[in-house]
């Protein structure tokens, strides 16, 4: 950051008084711009003994499956963002659940929301961000081709847990390698 969102000023990075962190700060008008983490939400779209995946039409990871997710909005509740990202990349209209997983990625400052939803139908077809939607049972999962660590993650945790007959909140952190 360089410039001041407020004034226009130059923004200077320093530990501005009562605080321990670095932030940009802007020395005309005392505006402190924080940073920080951003919440990512998504659900896993289930169908008897399938669930719904998106072939990303979109970097990163251009062409590799993931399940419908994206960034929060401001203004929305992690469900609504849930709900609309479903929408958004698969056209498929779904009752969120609870909340399945929580992981946080420090190293690239996001949280990950994941609920547990319901298509209502199977009225659904790729949005703007999707190449490819379907619906996948276990066996057929395209494990190889996975987008993110995140998704990967839940994925292998819901399939677990189904076989087990009991789904649990699940939460954790995801580093780099």
């Amino acid at each position: 950051m360089n410039f001041c969102s407020e004034c226009g000023g130059t923004v200077v990075l320093r530990v501005p008084s009562g605080d321990h962190l670095p932030r940009h700060v802007c020395p005309d008008c005392g505006t402190i711009h924080y940073q920080n983490p951003k919440m990512v939400v998504g659900c896993i779209p289930e169908w008897e003994d399938k669930v719904l995946l998106c072939r990303r039409a979109i970097e990163p990871r251009y062409g590799l499956w993931t399940l419908p997710a994206g960034f929060m909005e401001n203004g929305e509740t992690t469900l609504e963002g849930a709900a609309r990202e479903t929408w958004e990349e698969a056209g498929a209209r779904i009752e969120v659940g609870g909340l399945y997983t929580l992981y946080n990625l420090p190293h690239i400052n996001q949280v990950y929301f994941m609920f547990r939803a319901r298509l209502l139908d199977l009225d659904f077809q790729p949005g703007i961000e999707s190449l490819e939607t379907r619906l996948f049972t276990e066996a057929e999962i395209p494990w190889d081709d996975i987008a993110f660590r995140t998704v990967r993650a839940t994925l292998e945790q819901y399939f677990n847990d189904r076989r087990a007959g009991s789904f649990d909140f699940h939460f954790g952190d995801i580093r780099t390698r």
